[in-house]
Parts: structure tokens; sequence; C-alpha cells
């Protein structure tokens, strides 16, 4: 009998969604034997600072990275958002799921309806600050760590008056209900592969069971919203961030170019080609970078 064994951070999101890779193998292998490999990583331990002050998101992957190399897992699953920018050569990504709603939502503590103004914010991202302060002006916003079930347990204790979260991780784990207000990706454009999950594997290795699960469009978003942050060198200290919509072999790219020394950003549009999805992230960000846009 085939085994194989799916890494996976600990937390419930991420088993959660280590779960959907382990059923399509299941689906597409019924006599393989799969099984999840869990891990706290070095990210999911240190939560005293925010991601920049640490080392990035690198850290939510360097274990698992581990993993794979010494053949312990044979797959992982991560958030693609959560993925640096550079991936090492042998650890590719072989497949991206059907991306899940991709859009940044307001959480409020479960016995409130409306904002407490004595209370702050929280959002350990950069690029949701910098957007938050449009939305909310002079509204302070305040760094938020942990998992996401430690996170809501800081919001109903009154730590907070709300917290920022991704809509897909909330809906994944059935909470969707917990949800106040979505913000539309004009208002608060998405983080990179925000919405998208990645299955990495070893180089030099096929996952033809894996077929179904990978999704082209989501794929084709993804390489064009990584390639506009990549080409910024936006990072985990960085509020650079793009969305691009895949529209049969069409693909319109938004993205938010952000001048560290001034404060300054700007955003702009780029639609082309699906088939050019790389070189039109690269070009979009060039041209806001350069005030073309």
């Amino acid at each position: 009998m085939k085994k194989i064994v799916i890494g996976s951070r600990e937390s419930s999101l991420a088993v959660a969604q280590s779960m959907t890779v382990v059923d399509a193998i299941r689906k597409a292998l019924p006599d393989a034997q799969v099984s999840l490999l869990t891990m706290k990583t070095t990210g999911d331990r240190i939560l005293d600072r925010t991601l920049d002050q640490i080392g990035g998101k690198g850290l939510f992957v360097k274990e698992l990275d581990v993993a794979l190399r010494e053949g312990r897992a044979d797959l992982t699953v991560h958030s693609l958002k959560d993925l640096p920018m550079d991936l090492p050569s042998d650890l590719p990504i072989v497949a991206m799921s059907r991306r899940e709603d991709p859009r940044d939502v307001l959480v409020l503590p479960a016995d409130r309806t409306e904002l407490d103004p004595a209370l702050p914010i929280g959002s350990s991202s950069l690029r949701r600050a910098l957007q938050l302060k449009q939305l909310y002006p002079g509204w302070e916003i305040r760094p938020v760590r942990g998992n996401l079930q430690t996170r809501l347990n800081k919001l109903d204790s009154g730590q907070y008056a709300a917290l920022v979260l991704a809509a897909a991780g909330l809906k994944r784990l059935g909470l969707a209900h917990r949800i106040s207000r979505y913000f539309s990706v004009e208002e608060m454009i998405p983080a990179a592969g925000q919405g998208i999950l990645a299955v990495q594997g070893r180089s030099g290795t096929v996952w033809d069971c894996l077929k179904e699960y990978y999704d082209p469009e989501s794929a084709a978003a993804a390489v064009c919203e990584r390639a506009f942050v990549r080409e910024l060198n936006g990072g985990c200290s960085s509020p650079v961030c793009a969305y691009a919509v895949v529209s049969v072999d069409q693909i319109a790219l938004r993205g938010l170019y952000y001048d560290g020394d001034s404060g300054m950003y700007r955003i702009g549009e780029l639609k082309g080609s699906v088939s050019d999805a790389e070189e039109l992230g690269r070009e979009l960000a060039r041209s806001l970078s350069k005030g073309r846009l």
C-alpha cells in the first residue's frame, strides 16, 4: 500500500486546509494510506513580536521545509499568502487550489454589533493597517498575533474593538457567521495569493493524483500577483500587495506600490493575456514604482 505523508502546521485552520489535500489524494488514490504530520513552526511559537521583527513569513514554513527535505513528509500545505516570494528550487509548488473568498473582513466581538471607539482594531499586517487608515481615519491599529482561534479569543475578551482577518480562513473553519463586514478588493487589496492553498513537494516528483485539485485560474492569478510583489521586493515588512482576476484568456491585476522612505503609495491596474501573467505583474510593478500610472 502506498503511504503518503502530508506536512501541516498544527493549528485548526492549517489542519482543515491540509485535509482538503488529503481528501483529494484519497479520492484519486483510494488504496493509498494518507496521513497528516503536524508541527508547530517558529512563526507559531514567537507571538510577542510582529513578523517583520522576527524574520518574516519564512518562519511559518522552515520546519515544514526540513520535513520535506528529510523525507518525513512527501507534501506540505500552506496558505499561499504565507509563503515567501522566493522559494527554494528543490521544493517547488506542485499544485494550487481553487481560490476561496479572497477578501479581508471585519470581525466584531461576539457580544457587539458596532465598533467600540475606546478600543483598537487588531491587525499585525502592514498591508491591512495602511488601507485601514483610509477606511477608519484616526483609529488606533494594534498588532495581534496567534492562530485564528487565539486572535478571536483576544477579541472576545475585550482587548480589541474588532479584528481584520481573511474571509477564507473563517469560512474554512465554519466561522463565516463571525464576519461583520466584507471589504471589497477595491477598499482593501488582498495579499498576493490570499485564499489560495499551495502544495509543495520535492523537485523531480510527479503528483498526478493532484490534477483535479490543481486550479489553473488560481495558479495564473498567483503567478501574476507574486511577480508584482517580487518585482518590488515586497515582503512581510512591506504593505505591497496585488490581486488578479482571470476571465477566460485575459487577466486583470490591481496592485499597491509603497515607498517606505516617504510613506507614499500608489494603486494601479493593468490588463493583459493570461499567458503573460508573470510579465504583467512585473510591468505593473515597474509602472507604479516609476509613477507612470
